[in-house]
């Protein structure tokens, strides 16, 4: 028998030393190895358990078409569910906090936020936090985040109140989901992360508000897991919050970290075996991820129409009112305007009527002065009358004989003239009480004109004037009195020497009664005038008073003016508001669109459906029928392909369009079927 040999050189053959390394270094890999793939395993098995028995729940419930048993079958059906649910949890958390803690102690250095087990770790740590989470009803839609219960550490640990702080305190985060995982980011960076999930756990009777009684959180696989926690006490990392999107991020978990293929050579065909059976579990989770995230974004993509269709008419209601607010800013634009406008005429009058006043005023004052000037006058003239008197009185000193017969006249006459000088003395005390009365009103008028205090203060003093002038006259009357008096005594002496001539004093006493008439017309006519300046006075308090009101009712204007001008600021204040309001409304709108073109993008990446080209199909895809003049090409908006009209009749409502499109009969059916879906 011929056998075949090769050559090979010396050199290509391992050495002894090197197939012991290759062999140590196998077993320690194997050793390593072995566990994690064991708890892979396990949890895929779970998974594959968990996945059937959801299955069979649905089936139960209504979800999947199948005789319905009782209701103990499906409650301890459900039951197992969840407890499966759980103990998958817990398996992959254990898996996830070993491999994490295993890497990080081989690299020998602190963490980053890009190094996949921590977050595979964070992945897992999410998807406990959120297993029995309850629902939530918004305005805007359905909430479940698992940051409700994450703020109530900040009122039972006062330690945690740096890290919900922080947390608010950055711009980037918009949504609870990114504030969440934020909070447990910061909570590994301070190593308390076990602390302060032992703090919940130990009050589970808040706990109940935001998760179901079968939780993972509100069982005991919640208190493993924190325990298991405690280990990452000893890996350092170091996060960076400000330039990743945690809002956006999608939390899938990656099995391939878990599954690894052992070099064994003995076991090959069972570890080709598990490998498969893995990666059959793998794909049925992933594909159970895809499914479960396409109907979240279909979900999101109808709350964010609902929410641009609301938002529309709050911006329509928002232009409407500042519409009408701008509407009511002319109108009081204008009614300020009419406002100003007469306010100004008012005040032109009122300028007009004061000038008139004044110019009365001078008028009046100035006839004032010619009276106050012939009584000047008069007053001399007698005070000469007076000097001629008593020379001619001296001279009749020597004649007192002859003037005792015309004494007795004399007497007569004096008790005359005695009597009307108590007339002219009651005269003269009611014209002081006339001028008191004048000097009061012109006080009150100067109370009450603050702008005719110039003309009144002057009037006063001229006031002053003439009672100065009436008590020079009464004292110069109290000196004729005296001098009367010295004359009666020298008359009784030399009423001998008098009596030859009592002609001439009886011609010049007529003169004296004259001129007493002509001043008693002079008294007369001073009382005309003086009750015609308290005419005027009078006349001008009534224009006083009228100038009051009117002040008032400017006080008034003023205001309603200044009303006016706060209500006007506060109208500016609400119109600023408003424009901010619609700027953030603008901002969401924006945000929302940017979401929706990401969701579409998403969508068009899952369907992989192209939109073929009218050139490319000349016959209908469902009934093959070849196209024509009467039958014409029409476009499905869900598939892109091309069909006749009898084949593409039915319309539907699609993410992408508004209003209700052209869609195929398969196309047509098979939304149906995931809109009844996601309706039960």
């Amino acid at each position: 028998i011929k056998e075949d040999f090769e050559i090979i050189d010396k050199n290509q053959i391992p050495s002894a030393t090197e197939l012991k390394k290759e062999e140590k270094a196998k077993t320690e890999e194997a050793r390593w190895s072995a566990p994690i793939l064991s708890l892979a395993r396990k949890a895929s098995e779970n998974l594959a358990l968990s996945y059937g028995n959801a299955l069979k729940s649905a089936s139960l419930v209504g979800f999947i078409s199948k005789p319905v048993s009782n209701d103990s079958t499906a409650k301890t059906s459900v039951r197992c569910h969840a407890m499966e649910e759980r103990a998958n949890l817990m398996n992959m958390m254990k898996l996830s906090i070993k491999i994490l803690i295993q890497s990080a102690l081989s690299l020998g250095r602190t963490l980053d936020s890009d190094f996949p087990p921590l977050q595979q770790f964070f992945v897992v740590l999410e998807h406990c936090l959120k297993h029995g989470l309850k629902v939530k009803k918004t305005f805007i839609g359905q909430n479940k985040s698992f940051f409700g219960p994450l703020e109530l550490v900040e009122k039972l640990c006062p330690e945690a109140s740096d890290i919900a702080t922080s947390v608010k305190n950055l711009p980037e985060l918009k949504t609870a989901v990114g504030r969440g995982r934020a909070w447990l980011y910061l909570a590994l960076m301070q190593k308390k992360l076990a602390d302060y999930l032992k703090v919940l756990l130990d009050h589970k009777h808040l706990l109940s508000e935001f998760y179901e009684a079968d939780a993972l959180m509100m069982e005991e696989e919640g208190a493993v897991i924190v325990g298991l926690l405690v280990g990452l006490n000893v890996i350092d990392a170091n996060l960076c919050l400000k330039g990743e999107d945690l809002d956006s991020q999608v939390g899938v978990i990656d099995f391939s970290l878990y599954l690894k293929e052992t070099q064994d050579s003995d076991d090959k065909q069972d570890g080709g075996i598990t490998a498969v059976l893995d990666q059959k579990h793998y794909v049925e989770e992933l594909n159970r991820h895809l499914s479960c995230t396409v109907a979240d974004l279909q979900n999101k993509i109808d709350c964010l129409e609902k929410t641009n269709s609301k938002l529309q008419e709050e911006l329509a209601a928002a232009t409407d009112r500042i519409g009408s607010l701008q509407e009511e800013q002319q109108q009081l634009k204008q009614q300020n305007e009419l406002i100003r406008q007469r306010s100004e005429k008012s005040v032109e009058v009122t300028k007009e009527d004061t000038q008139v006043e004044l110019d009365t005023y001078k008028q009046s004052r100035q006839g004032l002065d010619e009276m106050y000037s012939d009584v000047w006058k008069q007053l001399k003239e007698e005070k000469k009358m007076r000097l001629e008197l008593e020379k001619e009185l001296e001279l009749q000193i020597g004649m007192k004989t002859e003037m005792e017969i015309a004494m007795k006249l004399l007497e007569k006459d004096t008790h005359e003239k005695q009597d009307t000088l108590v007339a002219l003395r009651q005269q003269l005390e009611e014209v002081k009480a006339i001028n008191l009365q004048m000097f009061h009103k012109s006080q009150n008028a100067e109370s009450s004109l603050q702008q005719k205090t110039e003309a009144i203060s002057s009037f006063e003093g001229k006031t002053n004037e003439m009672m100065t002038s009436m008590k020079q006259m009464e004292e110069r009357l109290q000196h004729a009195e005296k001098a009367r008096q010295a004359a009666e005594e020298r008359c009784s002496k030399m009423k001998q020497e008098l009596a030859g001539r009592l002609g001439t004093c009886q011609q010049q006493m007529s003169q004296l009664d004259s001129k007493c008439s002509t001043l008693e017309k002079e008294l007369k006519s001073e009382k005309e005038q003086r009750q015609t300046l308290q005419k005027e006075l009078h006349q001008e308090k009534d224009a006083a008073t009228l100038l009051k009101t009117e002040l008032q009712q400017m006080e008034g204007l003023k205001k309603e003016l200044r009303k006016l001008q706060d209500e006007k600021q506060q109208l500016e204040k609400v119109c600023e508001e408003q424009e901010q309001a619609l700027q953030e409304m603008g901002l969401h709108l924006s945000q929302s669109k940017l979401k929706m073109e990401d969701i579409k993008e998403v969508n068009k990446a899952l369907k992989g459906h192209t939109w073929l080209k009218d050139d490319e199909a000349t016959h209908c895809k469902q009934c093959e029928k070849e196209f024509s003049i009467s039958r014409r090409k029409h476009h499905c908006r869900n598939c892109g392909d091309i069909f006749c009209n009898t084949c593409s009749s039915n319309e539907l409502a699609l993410p992408s369009y508004p209003k209700p499109v052209r869609v195929c009969d398969t196309c047509h059916t098979l939304l149906l079927q995931r809109c009844s879906s996601n309706s039960s």
